[in-house]
């Protein structure tokens, strides 16, 4: 397993795994995924680029599958339609690239039209989540591989009066966790991938221990979503949101916040965090990562 072993705090307070060397494919239990989340996607900062050289290194190392874990897109929560669909076909265009299956995380930067800037109303047919599933897929789901059972939610829930949005995993998709749970063997391996956080401690590293987080910044109902994994063995959750890389470690679970392909957003990294993303080499029911900085560099004015 990855320990911790160093805490850097700069403008962006992140944690950083020690530098064992990832565990090596060696039997048919063993395999590895790539997670990349915040690309944010888009035809200004040269993120198109960008984005294709993260895709390049992923071919690279070669892994199994991707998992993004959600803002593939900048974004559609405030743009007109014609935006917002042309950053989904951009990031659909570029995705083609990957030489493995992709499997997608919504994140709030693909929701349409949360914001009133986008100048539609909720009754138009692509607004909120209806946009991700029209141009990417179900916004929740589930696979298998080599006898892990991954999880895809949707952590993004829209606020009243159309005042953006909230970490959240709404009831249908907890009674679909539910009832798919019945059927999966307590022994099995199970990860989650999320966008806005489950858990984090990025609130309390850059504003105090005793910091609260915002609904903005972790899911709400974290721990009814949590507890319905407890009878189930539950090795790792994805995340992504925060631009910030951190891995909590607690009751056999880790909780990893995974850093940023886009980092800050294109304008280079944030704080001391570069735009990378995760490598997790799995062996059996064990797994080790290693942030992987692909070596992108702002573009110049």
């Amino acid at each position: 397993m990855k320990k911790i072993s160093t805490l850097i705090l700069t403008l962006t307070v992140f944690l950083v795994n020690s530098c064992n060397e990832p565990t090596q494919k060696s039997s048919a239990d063993s395999f590895s995924f790539a997670f990349m989340t915040d690309i944010h996607v888009q035809p200004e900062k040269k993120a198109a680029e960008g984005f294709m050289q993260a895709i390049d290194t992923v071919n690279k190392l070669s892994p199994d599958f991707v998992i993004t874990g959600g803002d593939q897109i900048m974004d559609a929560l405030g743009q007109t339609e014609a935006r917002a669909d042309s950053l989904y076909t951009l990031y659909n265009e570029i995705a083609e690239s990957f030489d493995m299956p992709v499997y997608n995380t919504l994140g709030n930067h693909e929701v349409f039209g949360y914001y009133e800037g986008s100048g539609v109303d909720t009754t138009h047919p692509l607004y909120g989540d209806r946009m991700f599933e029209e141009r990417i897929g179900e916004r929740y789901y589930s696979f298998e591989h080599k006898g892990w059972k991954f999880y895809i939610l949707d952590s993004v829930e829209e606020r009243e009066g159309r005042k953006g949005y909230f970490g959240f995993v709404d009831d249908e998709q907890v009674e679909w966790l539910k009832k798919d749970l019945e059927s999966v063997d307590s022994k099995t391996p199970v990860a989650i991938s999320v966008h806005i956080p489950l858990i984090s401690v990025q609130t309390q590293l850059v504003s105090g221990s005793t910091a609260a987080n915002s609904d903005g910044i972790v899911i709400k109902n974290s721990k009814e979503v949590l507890s319905l994994f407890e009878k189930h063995n539950l090795k790792l959750v994805l995340q992504g949101h925060l631009h910030f890389l951190e891995d909590i470690y607690v009751e056999g679970v880790h909780f990893i916040t995974g850093g940023a392909v886009s980092a800050s957003w294109w304008n280079g990294p944030r704080g001391r965090l570069q735009e990378g993303f995760l490598m997790v080499n799995v062996n059996g029911a064990e797994f080790d990562w290693e942030y992987i900085d692909y070596g992108w560099e702002v573009a110049e004015n």
